[in-house]
């Protein structure tokens, strides 16, 4: 095949009508990048796991709690972004490409409004922010320093997020691929010369992982800009004769405020949930953080697939296609099942190795151990509940899916984590049974909900 026939094949696929032909090949078609870009994102936090857990516990626990404010701040962004998603797929699928285009216009001024904001606050009080859980002084230092840097580079991360986001939606997800690829590519890589000072770099810690992947985004971020300013995409921007639309942002908010809303407060629960595990001693805080690295090799994948779902509904929605659109997220949630199932199995039998690919000390592996084969009975269900979330959020229900979510996680997780270790010997593992439990009560709710078809009717 000549460089002109793969050319003329890659923009046949950026163009192509997503709302027609086989269900099933176009999923897998506009899926398997998204699946790609999710998970070759998730390398990023796991090899950072993988590098500083050879710092020490106490470096690994600071990392992992303020990793959680980093997410915090991260889902808020996205959560508007949502709004922006919903939009372009709706618009794309009724064949309104200008306006499509123009939502992505509005887009960019507000992410990189609300980013700015937020890293500047972030990076003022990140050290605060940590020590109210009363953390050891260590894991203070090593977290605030890690903190800082991430949300400083929350800004230049922002674009690529919302180049992202603009080329999925309008049914171009393999650009994105290849950006995620080279751009985590380059931060592997980069990441054990910053963080252990190799050949001409200096020794960095903790602050050498955050900065290896401030500046592997950051580039990521710049390239997807490009492309959609000056590349090969569906919706080529432009800012010339641009202007604020009110109108059009206000459509943008009222959608992603919910999503934003939802992140917020699911990290919000992360952060008062580390309040139940931190009492029991940086090894259970450390191991925690840890398995939370290993539930991303579930949850990105089961996100990436939601997301390709979620887009192709919201085209079948704007193309009129209702029960298209339902088909979509069945088949969709049906092949994830499978690949939910047989994870479980290999976690169960190789649980041990798992854990020791991060870290090596005893008494972190035993109880590691224990955590990960107690996530294993609610892996499924969790995957499910991020793809029906992803998919409500995608055809533009997200208020629903916000009450959804909020009502498991305060009236199901966080009771069960404070309940259980008081009236049981489980201990701290008690308090990994709620995250268990929420997964659970979680799927079945947001499952009867999806079979109303309500979210079919959402007008955006």
């Amino acid at each position: 095949m000549t460089e002109d026939d793969g050319s003329r094949r890659r923009i046949n696929v950026i163009k192509k009508d997503w709302t027609k032909g086989s269900i099933s090949g176009n999923l897998w078609a506009l899926s398997w990048p998204v699946i790609v870009s999710s998970t070759v994102m998730m390398l990023g936090p796991i090899i950072d796991t993988i590098w500083i857990g050879k710092l020490g516990s106490s470096q690994m626990a600071g990392v992992g709690v303020a990793t959680i404010i980093v997410m915090l701040v991260n889902s808020l962004i996205m959560g508007l972004f949502t709004g922006l998603r919903a939009l372009v797929a709706r618009f794309v699928g009724a064949g309104e490409t200008d306006n499509a285009r123009f939502a992505a216009q509005q887009g960019l001024v507000i992410g990189a409004a609300l980013s700015l904001t937020v890293a500047v606050l972030g990076h003022l009080f990140a050290e605060s922010i940590l020590e109210l859980w009363q953390l050891e002084s260590d894991v203070v230092v090593a977290g605030a320093a890690y903190m800082r840097i991430s949300l400083v580079g929350i800004f230049t991360m922002s674009f690529g997020m919302m180049a992202q986001n603009t080329m999925q939606a309008s049914g171009d997800t393999r650009t994105p691929m290849v950006i995620s690829i080279g751009s985590r590519l380059f931060h592997i890589a980069l990441c054990p010369f910053l963080i252990f000072g190799l050949w001409i770099f200096p020794e960095m810690g903790v602050k050498g992982a955050a900065l290896a992947s401030v500046i592997s985004q950051g580039c990521g971020g710049a390239v997807g800009m490009w492309v959609l300013f000056y590349g090969q995409t569906r919706l080529r921007l432009t800012l010339k004769n641009f202007k604020l639309d009110w109108g059009m942002i206000w459509r943008m908010v009222k959608i992603g405020v919910p999503a934003s809303i939802n992140g917020l407060h699911m990290n919000i629960g992360n952060v008062v949930f580390m309040w139940f595990v931190s009492p029991f001693g940086t090894l259970a805080v450390a191991s925690h953080h840890l398995i939370a690295r290993v539930d991303m090799i579930i949850v990105m994948p089961a996100m990436g697939l939601g997301t390709a779902a979620g887009i192709l509904a919201a085209q079948n929605l704007g193309a009129q296609q209702p029960q298209r659109a339902e088909k979509t997220a069945w088949i969709a949630m049906g092949w994830f099942t499978v690949f939910g199932v047989i994870f479980c199995l290999a976690a169960f039998i190789w649980a041990e190795n798992i854990v020791l690919v991060f870290n090596k000390e005893p008494l972190m592996v035993d109880m590691a151990v224990n955590f990960l084969r107690i996530q294993i009975a609610g892996y499924v269900f969790m995957g499910l509940g991020a793809m029906v979330m992803n998919i409500l959020n995608s055809v533009g229900d997200t208020l629903r899916a916000m009450i959804i979510d909020m009502a498991n996680l305060w009236g199901v997780r966080i009771i069960l984590a404070y309940l259980i270790p008081r009236i049981t010997t489980l201990g701290v593992y008690g308090v990994r049974w709620a995250i268990v439990a929420d997964a659970v009560t979680s799927v079945i709710i947001f499952f009867i909900y999806f079979k109303t078809g309500r979210w079919k009717r959402k007008k955006v």
